[in-house]
């Protein structure tokens, strides 16, 4: 299977909030047609309405793709009733945190290939990045289908296996929130030592934009770009010995707590 086989055969996507919309738009972007697209969401936004997909109408009789992308709070009610396309050739792909392989498998037949994927909201500009992993319906091809549809908003990682998920959902699956935070910290970091609101924040903003592209885009290792700006006994050098003393344990345990919640969703 391959993208070409999404178009002719449609692809569905249960439910679309911020991360559901994050990924359509790419796709749309990417050379999915709208028309081969359905979408099942009680509370579609205006975005929504104006994409032209079929949205909250009858399925198709046999998607390639069911992606679904609803809060984990609410697959105990969505996802049965998708439990005709269980057990067939349609593909189901998960991003929903903390809700398990077996819960799928459970639902839908054991012999439903399932992929389950953490992306997270970069998506949204195609940098996103997403993990996968499947289970044992899920073939090599299957995989490969799956990491076309979530490669086409991103990078795509997979994983050793199912038990690295919810470490995947604490890093980077929330991590673009605690990005956020940070530009936010020093905004507001900037006004203490005088600068005015608006300044400060788009001197934080484009600061961590500019530094993540240098990062993605130099050979060098995160410790060395991190060398490379930080001269001996500099302005520089002094911030950082404020900062490293502080934040790696503090990133840890903010990683840990997002990584623990992500257990306790999908007990």
């Amino acid at each position: 299977m391959n993208l070409d086989e999404i178009n002719a055969r449609g692809l569905v996507l249960l439910g679309c909030g911020k991360m559901g919309s994050a990924m359509l738009q790419g796709w749309l972007e990417t050379g999915i047609s709208a028309q081969s697209v359905w979408v099942s969401d009680p509370y579609p936004s205006d975005w929504l309405k104006a994409q032209g997909v079929n949205l909250n109408v009858a399925l198709p009789a046999s998607p390639a793709i069911v992606l679904v992308a609803v809060k984990p709070q609410m697959m105990a009610e969505a996802l049965p009733s998708l439990k005709a396309f269980g057990n067939g050739s349609t593909l189901f792909v998960s991003v929903a945190a903390g809700t398990p392989i077996s819960f799928y498998e459970q639902v839908l037949g054991a012999q439903t290939p399932v992929v389950r994927a953490m992306p997270n909201t970069p998506a949204a500009v195609s940098r996103g990045i997403t993990a996968t992993c499947g289970n044992a319906a899920a073939t090599e091809a299957h995989m490969q289908l799956a990491e076309a549809l979530l490669g086409a908003v991103g990078q795509v990682v997979r994983l050793e296996g199912e038990h690295q998920m919810d470490a995947v959902t604490g890093l980077s699956g929330s991590g673009p929130a605690y990005v956020f935070h940070m530009i936010e910290a020093m905004a507001q970091a900037g006004e203490t030592v005088g600068l005015a609101p608006d300044l400060a924040m788009k001197l934080a903003r484009a600061t961590v934009c500019g530094a993540g592209e240098l990062a993605h885009q130099a050979p060098e290792t995160a410790a060395q770009l991190r060398v490379n700006v930080t001269s001996p006994n500099g302005t520089t050098a002094a911030g950082l010995a404020v900062l490293m003393a502080e934040l790696p344990d503090l990133m840890t345990r903010t990683v840990t707590a997002a990584c623990d919640r992500s257990k306790e969703l999908g007990k």
